[in-house]
């Protein structure tokens, strides 16, 4: 009786789970969309600079190598060497996302490009392209698969989603933070890199795991 009820839940969160990533996805795009409009046109004028003022009054010269350190994780070199670790750990226990996380990361860095050419924003220094983030952009991809893997895994134990949410979200923060440190990024550039970010994401965890997923994959149905 408790396997079949089980079963039952089971059932009801698999079929709603197509609507709920895709609702996620659309909201983040939508918020998305606004921000880049916004950004476009100053709104963020008094939030951005206040930010920026702030990060100034911390500046110090035993933070800058750290900081060029650590912004080196959301780089090429640093999403590389996070595929690498990834990958093989992937292999162990869930092939399908091993081979779909390297096309999810080329994806992102197109997207990225796309998404900064569009809005032509320069960066705090002047620099082109500053939105939005593309460092925030690829580790929110990338740590928020990881989060939503180890989610799944570990459906019933609280304790290490808490973790994996904690461990994994780190990074992000961090690197976020060293884009502001070393005059890279507004505050905002970093707001749209979360939430395309997540909107992509949404959409490629729909993509890899309702609509590539085969007949064979999915649990029995009782009759």
């Amino acid at each position: 009786m408790e396997t079949a009820r089980r079963a039952a839940i089971r059932r009801v969160v698999r079929r709603g789970k197509p609507r709920r990533l895709l609702s996620g996805a659309f909201v983040s795009l939508v918020g998305y969309v606004a921000l880049a409009v916004f950004a476009a046109q100053q709104q963020f004028f008094a939030l951005d600079y206040g930010t920026r003022a702030w990060i100034r009054q911390v500046h110090g010269e035993t933070l800058n190598l750290p900081m060029e350190l650590v912004t080196l994780l959301g780089d090429h070199v640093g999403l590389i060497a996070l595929m690498a670790a990834a990958v093989p750990v992937l292999w162990r226990t869930n092939r399908r996302w091993a081979l779909a996380l390297p096309v999810l990361m080329a994806g992102a860095g197109a997207l990225q490009w796309l998404a900064k050419a569009a809005t032509g924003r320069a960066r705090p220094n002047l620099a082109p392209f500053g939105f939005p983030s593309g460092h925030v952009l690829s580790l929110v991809v990338f740590f928020g698969l990881m989060i939503y893997l180890v989610a799944m895994a570990s459906a019933r134990r609280r304790r290490w989603r808490a973790l994996a949410c904690v461990v994994a979200g780190l990074p992000v923060v961090v690197v976020a933070f060293s884009r502001l440190y070393l005059d890279k990024h507004w505050l905002s550039d970093l707001a749209g890199g979360l939430m395309i970010g997540t909107a992509y994401l949404l959409l490629a965890i729909w993509l890899v795991e309702v609509v590539l997923v085969s007949p064979d994959d999915q649990p029995p149905e009782r009759a």
